[in-house]
């Protein structure tokens, strides 16, 4: 029998258990508590989209459809993502429950251990309703330009007064688009309901 360096034969050891040679699953209870909150994100991710899908659904219907109004209409686009946003909010939700679980991608900059920002979630939502409820005071043109601006800052932006130009021209070119390009009237708002361009 022979004795190895520390004095103790080599035969009274005995090998090491798999337990032992991997160490203690310390990273299991993490990853579950992340499974877990992967899937409260996910779920109300769903029911954002079907939310929102609705909300849109429910202004496309009010708004008025003049009668000179071709095929394609001012209730057309909206009708189209309000549905769009509600069948996939609904088909998301329904993979969540049969157990569809989405994988975070590994990142050197991205914890994917990080739980969801909220403070961020809700500001753009504010802006979001806020553009919304505002359209018919402000005009599209602005309301898309606070909306561009508010997600601009709730994302971190770091030259705001960049994000606000950008914000209006962005809002002035889409309200052009529509007007000139398809013919729609955008609501312009108090400043340029008197310029024709911009009223469709």
């Amino acid at each position: 029998m022979s004795a190895t360096n520390d004095g103790a034969p080599a035969a009274s050891r005995e090998p090491r258990t798999d337990s032992e040679m991997t160490g203690p699953t310390a990273g299991e209870p993490a990853e579950a508590e992340r499974s877990k909150s992967n899937t409260v994100g996910e779920i109300v991710f769903a029911a954002s989209c079907i939310a929102l899908g609705v909300f849109a659904l429910v202004v496309a219907s009010q708004i008025h459809v003049p009668p000179t109004a071709n095929t394609v209409g001012p209730q057309v686009f909206p009708y189209i993502v309000g549905g769009a946003l509600t069948l996939t909010g609904i088909a998301t939700l329904i993979a969540v429950f049969l157990g569809a679980r989405g994988e975070a991608e590994d990142s050197e900059d991205a914890d994917a251990g990080a739980g969801t920002d909220w403070l961020t979630v809700a500001k753009l939502v504010v802006f979001f309703l806020a553009h919304a409820f505002l359209i018919d005071l402000i005009g599209w043109p602005f309301a898309a330009a606070l909306l561009f601006f508010g997600a601009a800052w709730a994302l971190g932006a770091k030259s705001l007064w960049r994000a606000a130009v950008a914000g209006v021209v962005l809002g002035l070119l889409i309200q052009l688009a529509f007007g000139v390009g398809l013919g729609l009237s955008l609501p312009p708002g108090p400043l340029l309901e008197w310029i024709p361009i911009f009223n469709g």
